[in-house]
């Protein structure tokens, strides 16, 4: 598996952290007895049930492996480290599109954490590239599949927990 640095934020290690926990002391665990109870039908060859839950037991370990390597390669990056005034990671910024004058608000995070329906953007995505480092008032140029965008930076905040969710 590719060893390269994970950059989150504490709440996306925790998350992490979580499922891996999750997938070693219940799902396993669920998978390992869906197995034995296959056994027990008898000739595996042709038992559907066995093999639904070999595949399952690979998904599983498979997944324990990426997060294993995920976090421990994670950087966990703390919004007090950036400048207050910049687009950085973990900052939570709300942008208006030019053309439209919609605004939009959401956090910058690593890919790893990138959830684009919950407000947290990859700072390697188009926008997000474009972003970082920026200030308040700026404006940036973005191709996107919708074609050319305009985006001017309208807040940032250092601390995404005093931002309420967007809606």
């Amino acid at each position: 598996m590719n060893d390269k640095e994970i950059v989150l934020t504490r709440d996306g290690l925790k998350k992490l952290e979580d499922e891996l926990d999750e997938l070693k002391s219940v799902h396993r665990r669920e998978v390992n007895e869906r197995i034995r109870q296959a056994k027990e039908f008898g000739d595996i060859s042709e038992n559907a049930e066995y093999e639904d839950a070999k595949q399952e037991q690979a998904f599983v370990e498979g997944r324990i492996l990426k997060l294993e390597t995920m976090i421990r390669n994670a950087r966990v990056i703390d919004a007090s480290d950036y400048v207050a005034d910049e687009v950085h990671l973990g900052a939570t910024i709300k942008v208006k599109e030019t053309s439209s004058g919609t605004s939009h608000e959401f956090t910058i995070v690593g890919s790893a954490e990138a959830d684009p329906k919950n407000a947290r953007l990859s700072n390697e995505s188009p926008l997000g590239r474009a972003l970082m480092g920026r200030k308040k008032g700026e404006t940036v140029d973005v191709t996107t599949p919708r074609g050319q965008m305009k985006y001017k930076i309208e807040s940032i905040n250092k601390d995404p927990k005093k931002t309420k969710k967007a809606s």
